[in-house]
């Protein structure tokens, strides 16, 4: 179950550095997977860099917590950090984003994040 908890925290972490790098350099493309497309080059172009900052932070804290203090700090960490998706949830459903990407990819990201804190719990 360690391993298991330490893989699915470690993935995590990386797909969120992945997605601070998207967002950085990829801005257009980003936006349009994350459900909500904005323009980079428009009033939209800030918010995606933001967005950016934001998501590969969490990756560099997440990985920091796991390595350097532990697998309950790491825990806390990611049932703090999905209020992030669920929050993603509601903006693309709130900006006329379909329900499928609000649900099927930041709804199922907010369930796969508690479920890593839960085995990060017991690990």
């Amino acid at each position: 179950m360690t391993v298991t908890a330490y893989t699915l925290a470690v993935v995590l972490n990386l797909f969120c550095l992945f997605l601070g790098y998207r967002f950085l350099f990829q801005p257009g493309s980003a936006a349009t997977g994350y459900g909500v497309p904005a323009r980079p080059d428009g009033d939209a172009g800030a918010y995606l860099s933001i967005k950016g900052v934001r998501d590969g932070t969490f990756g560099v804290v997440g990985l920091a917590l796991l390595f350097f203090v532990g697998a309950r700090a790491e825990a806390w960490f990611m049932l703090a950090v999905a209020i992030v998706p669920l929050s993603d949830t509601l903006i693309v459903l709130r900006h006329g984003g379909t329900k499928a990407v609000a649900f099927g990819i930041h709804f199922a990201t907010a369930a796969v994040v508690l479920i890593s804190a839960a085995l990060l719990f017991v690990a």
